[in-house]
């Protein structure tokens, strides 16, 4: 008889649905912006390889081919910010991504960077 009123132990249902629910809506959101950080990574190397040239025009020309080539549509070399730093020419970019989550919410994400 001792046995049969000991406490039941383990996850409720309504517990494993909670956190099924949390795991569904981290993949779904994480499935939307692990692309928006690989567009990143490229856009970085697309800078890296435009900063190698000599004149703005020129590196911007570099930047638009490589952007055509990896398919980037987030910025164009127009958006480039150029300064010049100690005989080089350092390049800068700033843009932002925002991803519908549901009814009003949104989810901004805001990428920066720099040549080396």
């Amino acid at each position: 008889m001792k046995n049969l009123l000991s406490k039941q132990q383990g996850a409720s249902l309504i517990s494993m649905l909670f956190v099924g629910g949390v795991l569904v809506f981290l993949g779904v959101v994480g499935g939307q912006v692990i692309p928006t950080y690989v567009e990143y990574q490229t856009i970085g190397k697309a800078v890296e390889k435009a900063s190698q040239s000599g004149s703005v025009a020129e590196l911007r020309n570099i930047f638009d081919k490589a952007a055509q080539i990896d398919n980037i549509k987030s910025i164009t070399g127009k958006d480039l910010e150029l300064t010049k730093e100690i005989k080089k020419i350092v390049i800068s970019f700033v843009y932002g991504k925002e991803i519908h989550l549901g009814g009003p919410a949104f989810l901004l994400l805001k990428y920066t960077g720099r040549s080396k």
